[in-house]
């Protein structure tokens, strides 16, 4: 395993998104090493799956908090 890969879970979001916008730009050079092709689409895919997470996290964070605001009005409306 890879420094980088040991660290994917502590990757940010940008951090990760970037590193991916660098691995796209390398596999779209003309000079791809093919030996290092597996290796980087690999990476890859380890950095969209935390990106996916990470998403999926705060939307499900957004989510909690519209319910309780919601939940906080519905008892401020029953007071009034």
């Amino acid at each position: 395993m890879t420094e980088s890969e040991s660290d994917t879970p502590t990757l940010g979001y940008a951090d990760a998104l970037a590193e991916l916008d660098a691995i796209l730009r390398e596999l779209e050079g003309s000079d791809v090493d093919v030996d290092r092709l597996a290796e980087r689409v690999s990476r890859a895919s380890e950095l969209i799956a935390l990106c996916r997470e990470k998403i999926n996290t705060a939307d499900l964070q957004i989510r909690q908090v519209t319910v309780d605001l919601d939940a906080a009005a519905d008892v401020d409306r029953e007071q009034n």
